[in-house]
């Protein structure tokens, strides 16, 4: 019955160690995707504005950071009884979100995984049913998690986790994130991200017309329209049935100078188009315009398009050509979409014949110094390497594997120790029996000799 306990502990334990590590790491990696969240949540609660955007970039960063440390210190069994009970605390606190995510869907995502996993607000509140549950278990018997690491090197642990995950996630804002799980990666073509397969199922819509007549306003559909006495008031649709959801579904450009929309235009040009995204100018950060200045000449003088993608209206994109004095195109689309694309305001995005070759934050851009040539025959005119695997490695070579190794060294000097104080406690014995021997052997010879046993 014990072992059955241990194991079903340990189990849990891991289950734990392995959601909170994964959960944790893709919202540090992504600080500005989960103040996103958090902006949505407070929305939802009415608390919008409350806290500046600085304060909930903070508030990002700890969670990501918290999240990640208790995912560590559970699969380590650091501090079993502190972190055991801090991580019912914390689920306790997550599952009444859920509940009340799932009964009143004030939004659609919880952003549990970031945007490396989508789960439904009723796949949310299952997964934190069966998370309280363990984390239950594990704080009712914390001392039956085994440690890796021992008590006298748990601090390197603990501090090298929170140091690595805080350095990652600042890292990250101000470049980009490690890893991009949206749409919009290196790689896509956004036109064929934005195709339906032929014979995927479609979603439905009802629309329902308010018209008016004779000061009475009633409500129709298609089935009853009436008859042209009517007068129009407003129409109103929802969707009935979900369908194929293309990866991409709501990317469209409008130009501000004509209004035209000019989404195709841009997606099957032949060549390179630059687009500066930002979702809101009043809020962009301006002290790398004159790089943004000078790549939009380059593009000029090489024959690529340069786009500014706002939501911003146009007062604003005045102040904003009066401050840097742009002179590139500005186009409009959709503020979530443009959050979406790319983490910066303003974040530049390097499009090849439609294709996503190259994302920069305005942080790093590239460097002025080295377009001297037409791009094709440049570094950032061929597709950024986005490799996944090699992305993983790094993280194993510069967390998991110093941790492991200090696992292997903690565990390797705990047996030596065993087997000195082994050793050192036999000595003794031998000693003690060695004595004896020689006392026994004092008191024969004293005998032979004096006839006594003094």
């Amino acid at each position: 019955m014990q072992k059955l306990r241990i194991t079903v502990v340990n189990v849990c334990r891991f289950v734990l160690a392995a959601t909170f590590i994964f959960s944790g790491y893709v919202k540090a990696i992504d600080p500005l995707g989960t103040l996103y969240k958090l902006k949505d949540y407070a929305a939802a609660m009415s608390l919008n504005g409350l806290l500046p955007d600085w304060v909930l970039v903070g508030v990002a960063i700890a969670l990501g950071a918290l999240e990640f440390a208790l995912g560590v210190f559970m699969l380590f069994a650091v501090r079993r009884h502190v972190v055991s009970r801090i991580t019912l605390a914390f689920m306790a606190a997550m599952t009444v979100l859920t509940l009340w995510i799932f009964v009143a869907d004030p939004v659609k995502d919880c952003g549990c995984f970031g945007d490396a996993l989508k789960l439904t607000n009723g796949e949310t509140l299952l997964k934190n049913i069966v998370l309280i549950a363990c984390a239950a278990l594990v704080a009712w018997r914390p001392v039956d998690m085994a440690r890796f690491i021992s008590r006298s090197n748990q601090w390197i642990v603990r501090y090298y986790t929170v140091a690595y995950i805080v350095i990652t996630s600042v890292y990250c804002l101000y470049t980009l994130p490690i890893f991009d799980f949206r749409p919009y990666h290196v790689g896509m073509n956004i036109k064929q991200g934005m195709e339906i397969p032929e014979g995927a199922e479609q979603p439905e819509f009802e629309s329902t017309f308010l018209l008016r007549k004779n000061g009475e306003t009633r409500e129709f559909t298609l089935d009853n329209y009436p008859d042209s006495t009517w007068e129009y008031v407003d129409t109103r649709t929802v969707q009935t049935k979900k369908g194929y959801e293309p990866p991409i579904h709501d990317f469209a450009l409008t130009s501000c100078d004509t209004g035209e929309d000019i989404t195709e235009q841009v997606l099957t040009k032949k060549g390179y188009t630059f687009l500066l995204v930002s979702p809101r100018l009043a809020v962009a950060d301006d002290s790398n315009f004159g790089d943004i200045d000078q790549i939009y000449e380059y593009a000029e003088e090489n024959g690529a398009d340069f786009y500014c993608v706002t939501a911003s209206a146009n007062d604003k994109i005045e102040r904003w050509r009066d401050l840097t004095g742009a002179e590139y195109r500005f186009c409009n689309a959709d503020e979530t979409t443009l959050k979406t694309m790319i983490r910066s305001n303003p974040g530049l995005m390097l499009l090849k014949d439609g294709t996503i070759i190259g994302k920069w934050s305005h942080n790093a851009l590239p460097q002025t110094d080295d377009l001297t040539a037409p791009l094709q025959q440049l570094t950032i005119g061929k597709a950024q390497n986005d490799s996944t695997t090699e992305r993983l490695l790094i993280v194993l070579l510069t967390f998991f594997l110093p941790l492991s190794a200090l696992t292997l060294a903690d565990r390797l000097w705990a047996w030596s120790k065993w087997i000195r104080n082994k050793q050192s406690n036999n000595r003794i014995f031998n000693l003690f029996k060695t004595e004896k021997k020689m006392r026994k052997k004092i008191v024969a010879g004293n005998w032979k000799m004096n006839m006594n046993l003094q």
